[in-house]
């Protein structure tokens, strides 16, 4: 039976391609400009790159000037590559003065006009609905997507919903005047006598900004709630609403809107909704059969509209960034084969479940019209359905094989349109693009025809996760999963129940607990007390010095690989308790989960990548050969080392510094911020459990301006590793250049500081990605991170629309406890830092000009500071130049990019910038320019990952050390050249 089914496909397929066999799609029509460019893409990768960037910054190109820089970085006129056409246009923008370049803004926007009318229905609803009259006419029925859906606050989410409620009005009003399909029959409600002549295709992310995985439930509600609102206006239209599937971070929380929306009380009776569901994704068959399982247990009816999927090369690259198992297929025959075998479970469950084929591969097609046949499924339980303006060959051809064909029309402005026009040019640009093959190609009929099962690689060699390093970064959490989020909540419990917990320092291997003691809150919930941790006094830092210094002599003559060995011991411990660690965090500091789970794999990461270093750097290194004569390059441990850690990153951090001196052979007098000693305790215990001797690592928790000054001061340490404030780094460099009695060596100082970092915005910035990540950078974990954007530099051409939606946006983040996911910002860390704070904020008020101040929780007893924009702020005032801490963003504007560059270097700080620009030009000059230890281009300015993006700044944010970078360790060694002279009386050895 499965080979007279394949023999069948292959027959209908044929006779599909027979009928379209001299025909070509206006994509692939080299007679047109399109075509052209299409053809040229298909043939240089590198003018497809360009082209591409172009497509997409072009709509944010407001006058001729900007138009004629952007053709002139994006098509070098010596570029041998670039088509002659291109480059004639741009010699003409380079040449041509302001007459020429007036020229070529015309054309060019004559151009990309055309080029999205290829795709999309139309920008305003009265020129939309003639070209869907006219398909109509065609005998061609249509959903309407509209664009737009990046949403980044919830005015944006409202305006989204009202425009799908305009929508439906104004195509019901129209709907009477259509004759149903097929054509010639009467007025009626329905085509084909079961669908509505109106679908709509509707984004659930864009119904709510703050979508999130990680807040499941809130997300789920926020969005149900805008869509019931157009569900009921689709029900008054009598119109078809499918829900359509994004990137798999959202697939869920799709699903499960879907579900409750389906199933409510007020819509049970309605069936036409569908969902959209993706081939591509490795778990959509299993999703597929839990939905024909819950749609039969429910006694309900919907659409799966099934399509291969259209986010594939970002679903990949962002799974390799994170570290994750890549959800999408490896290759597209696997894609094909999985489409097939779905679309056979759904047509398997047509009395419930009808299948919208979304495909235009021909194969496909054939496949879900033969499967039918052999199913006995009515016609009315299946339909296809293709992309409006690909494909015109093919989609006549399936309306003259299967009698119907739904067009999925984008509808809206050309500037959201652009992000879909990419997918669209990138599919079909592509090398495994089936339209390519079939039209541009020209690949035989049996290899297009043949069941992508035989296609699928036996070999399929490396898998696109693999790393050429041996390192790896610790994946982050993939909080799209129930049992991640069940872990953290979890493990949230399981460390409440252990509260109370007492830290005593640890000197030699032994628990000594003080007097005096230091007790921790929960800075949420200043009325729960977390633990306490015992104070040092000098005379037992005394002792933890000594004992360090006497056990050197044997941690230091261990070898490299004994002590790698007890690191990674201890990742591997870290890594079984991660949800663990990352719940005391939440509790003790305030951390979100997102952050607090970044905090212990980046820690982990520290104890791996260092491990690796030290390994390299283990190996003697020979210098200059010459015979009678060996000369070795060797690494040795300084000594004693002091790590005085911060309570921002309180294991990261720490550990970080800590198994940099051990790594290197030296003992380690570890002394945390009296703000996070339950954290640090936690550390060095994980690390005496991996092997770490008592002897060489020792815990003296207490006040920086007691323990910490005597640590510096101490005539038996040698290195101070730092990361702190800028008036503690500074009194530590001060207090260590004194040469103390007795004291025989020069203190080293590894001091990481504080920061007054900005980002810039460029006035071609892709403002939809500029906007999260500028309101991440400035107030995830509130600002506390000494990475924080504090400034924001803004060009003037783009400052209002900017500052409009951004806070707008900030007006959309929630404050309360960060152990409840539905917070996008929790409390600070204690009174100080809250009072701090707020003096700072009445002070941006009387500098600058107040754009957006939050509200602050009263039901929750916490340290809770506002939000806070300001703007008209100049680089001499103190907000523009002092460390905040805290969620106060300063907003400065520029009058064109010399000025941003000026404005950005205008601080004693160099810690991280980043800049969001489309402009080739100035994001190289930004490479040279921005004074910055991490500078980030079109990304937010923290997050830095070990290996990565090794991090440090410079001027007074440090001294140019990078953690987590290839020279870090070098900074706890001293290097020495070791010389012998081989030659015995004219005897050498050979080398």
């Amino acid at each position: 039976m499965i080979e007279n089914l394949e023999s069948a496909i292959y027959r209908r397929g044929k006779k599909i391609f027979d009928t379209i066999r001299d025909q070509t799609p206006s994509l692939f029509d080299t007679s047109t400009w399109n075509g052209k460019l299409m053809d040229w893409s298909m043939q240089n990768e590198s003018f497809k790159v360009q082209l591409l960037r172009f497509v997409d910054v072009f709509p944010s190109l407001k006058n001729s000037k900007q138009l004629v820089r952007h053709i002139q970085e994006y098509f070098d006129i010596e570029d041998s590559t670039i088509p002659k056409p291109v480059k004639w246009g741009s010699r003409i923008s380079n040449f041509g003065g302001a007459i020429g370049g007036k020229i070529i803004s015309i054309a060019m926007e004559n151009q990309m006009k055309s080029m999205s009318r290829q795709f999309i229905i139309g920008e305003t609803i009265e020129p939309s609905i003639r070209r869907l009259s006219s398909l109509r006419d065609h005998g061609y029925t249509f959903i309407v997507d509209v664009l737009g859906e990046a949403t980044v606050n919830e005015q944006e989410a409202e305006t989204y919903m009202q425009t799908y409620l305009a929508l439906l009005t104004n195509l019901h009003k129209q709907e009477n005047k259509w004759l149903s399909l097929p054509s010639g029959s009467s007025p009626a409600s329905l085509d084909y006598g079961y669908s509505p002549k109106v679908h709509i295709a509707v984004k659930a992310t864009a119904l709510y900004s703050q979508c999130h995985a990680i807040d499941f439930e809130n997300s789920v509600q926020a969005i149900l709630k805008r869509m019931e609102c157009i569900f009921e206006q689709a029900i008054k239209t009598n119109a078809f609403m499918c829900l359509d599937m994004e990137s798999y971070e959202y697939k869920d929380v799709t699903l499960e809107v879907f579900r409750r929306l389906r199933t409510h009380p007020q819509f049970r009776d309605y069936p036409h909704l569908g969902l959209a569901l993706q081939a591509y994704l490795k778990d959509t068959e299993e999703d597929v059969n839990l939905l024909m399982e819950w749609a039969r247990s429910e006694n309900v009816a919907f659409s799966i509209r099934l399509v291969k999927g259209a986010y594939w090369d970002f679903e990949t690259v962002y799974a390799q960034q994170q570290g994750w198992q890549s959800p999408v297929f490896r290759h597209k025959a696997e894609t094909d084969y999985a489409f097939e075998k779905i679309a056979q479970i759904i047509l398997m469950n047509h009395k419930h479940v009808r299948l919208d084929c979304g495909s235009h591969n021909i194969r496909s097609i054939a496949a879900v019209l033969e499967m039918a046949k052999h199913l006995g499924v009515p016609a009315s339980r299946y339909e296809f359905q293709v992309l409006y303006g690909m494909a015109e060959p093919v989609r006549k051809a399936i309306l003259d094989e299967a009698g119907q064909v739904r067009l999925y029309c984008p509808f809206g402005e050309v500037i959201p349109g652009m992000a879909y026009l990419v997918r669209r040019l990138l599919e079909n640009t592509s090398n495994e693009s089936f339209l390519r093959n079939s039209f541009s190609k020209q690949l035989d009929t049996k290899q297009l025809l043949a069941s992508p099962k035989t296609n699928i690689p036996t070999n399929p060699g490396p898998t696109t996760e693999a790393r050429s390093s041996s390192f790896r970064n610790e994946p982050l959490a993939d909080f799209i999963f129930l049992k991640t989020r069940h872990k953290f909540t979890q493990a949230i419990q399981d460390v409440r129940n252990k509260l109370g917990l007492h830290c005593p320092l640890i000197i030699g291997g032994k628990e000594i607990k003080t007097r005096r003691v230091i007790t921790i809150l929960n800075p949420n919930n200043t009325e729960e007390a977390i633990g306490s941790s015992s104070t040092a006094t000098s005379n037992l830092t005394d002792k933890a010095i000594s004992t360090a210094k006497n056990y050197f002599p044997t941690w230091s003559r261990r070898s490299p690989l004994q002590r790698i060995k007890i690191l990674r011991r201890a990742a591997e411990l870290m890594r079984q308790d991660v949800y663990k660690l990352a719940a005391w965090e939440v509790l003790e500091v305030g951390k979100q989960w997102s952050q607090a789970y970044a905090d212990i794999t980046e820690a982990i990461d520290f104890l791996e990548y260092y491990s690796n270093e030290m390994l390299r750097l283990a190996k003697v290194q020979e210098h200059n050969l010459v015979p009678g004569e060996t000369n070795d390059y060797q690494y040795y441990p300084l000594g004693v080392c002091a790590v005085i850690a911060p309570w921002n990153f309180p294991i990261a951090i720490s550990c970080g510094m800590t198994a940099a001196a051990l790594a290197t052979g030296n003992t380690v007098v570890f002394k945390p911020s009296e703000r996070s000693p339950i954290t640090a305790y936690l550390l060095v215990k994980y690390l005496y459990a991996a092997g770490i001797p008592k002897e060489a690592l020792h815990f003296v928790p207490g006040y920086g301006h007691e323990i910490g000054d005597y640590l510096v001061e101490h005539t038996d340490i040698h290195l101070i590793a730092f990361t702190g404030s800028l008036q503690t780094g500074l009194r530590i460099q001060q207090k260590a250049s004194v040469i103390q009695p007795n004291q025989e060596h020069l203190k080293r100082v590894l001091c990481e500081m504080g920061g007054k970092n900005a980002i810039i915005v460029d006035d071609d910035a892709d403002l939809d990605q500029a906007i999260p990540a500028i309101l991440d950078s400035a107030f995830a974990f509130q600002g506390q991170k000494c990475s924080a954007c504090s400034r924001l530099i803004v060009l003037e051409t783009i400052y209002e629309a900017l500052i409009e939606r951004l806070a707008k946006a900030a007006r959309d983040l929630a404050i309360g406890p960060a152990e409840y996911p539905s917070y996008t910002l929790g409390a600070v860390i204690d009174a100080q830092a809250q009072k701090t704070i707020l003096d700072f904020q009445k002070l941006a008020q009387k500098e600058g000009h107040l754009i957006y101040k939050s509200k602050t929780p009263t039901r929750f007893q916490g340290y809770f500071v506002p939000i806070m924009i300001v703007d008209q702020i100049s680089p001499e005032n103190r907000i523009a130049q002092e460390e905040v801490f805290g969620p106060l963003l300063a907003v400065m504007k520029a009058n064109d990019f010399d000025q941003a560059i000026e404005y950005a270097n205008s601080t004693r700080f160099a810690l991280t910038a980043g800049i969001f620009s489309r402009s080739p030009h100035r994001l190289e000059r930004a490479r040279h320019e921005l004074q910055a230890g991490n500078l980030y281009l079109n990304r937010g300015c923290t997050g830095a990952l070990v290996g990565r993006q090794a991090f440090g700044g410079f001027k007074m944010s440090g001294g140019g050390t990078k953690a987590g970078g290839p020279d870090y360790l070098l900074h706890f060694m001293q290097p020495k050249t070791i010389t012998e002279n081989t030659m015995r009386r004219g005897f050498t050895p050979e080398s």
